[in-house]
């Protein structure tokens, strides 16, 4: 099969490695490339840092700083607050982040960097369950 879907149970805010439970998939395949899509309006996708978790922590602190809660006296222009402070903040972020990746795959292997890893990104405060459809497309 060269479709899946992959789940990611979030506590918050925050980055969730997925690269575990990617990588094992890819791995019957030969070359190509994986397409990852998250199938949600207030999540993010992004290649990133594995090895230290303060790169994680200092990301998180910036978009906040960029996009504060829909609470804070400087986001008082947003009209879309019935679903929390956060909500309208985190779809902002999932505007400027990317919801998608692609990743070529060689012989099998995720062709990521030696401290590169595959995060999804929660951008709300309440736990989630999200999901990430994953494409496989074999080189002919």
């Amino acid at each position: 099969m060269m479709q899946r879907q992959f789940e990611c149970h979030t506590g918050g805010p925050g980055l969730y490695d997925l690269t575990d439970q990617i990588a094992p998939w890819v791995r019957q395949f030969g070359d190509g490339l994986l397409t990852l899509l998250v199938q949600h309006t207030s999540a993010s996708l992004l290649i990133q840092e594995n090895a230290d978790p303060d790169v994680q922590t200092d990301l998180q602190a910036f978009f906040n700083r960029l996009v504060p809660p829909a609470d804070d006296p400087r986001m008082s222009y947003l009209s879309h607050t019935l679903e929390g402070p956060d909500d309208m903040p985190a779809h902002i972020k999932a505007a400027i982040l990317p919801v998608s990746l692609s990743i070529p795959v060689a012989a099998g292997q995720l062709q990521l960097g030696t401290w590169q890893g595959i995060y999804l990104v929660e951008h709300r405060r309440r736990p989630h369950r999200r999901r990430v459809a994953a494409h496989f497309n074999a080189d002919r």
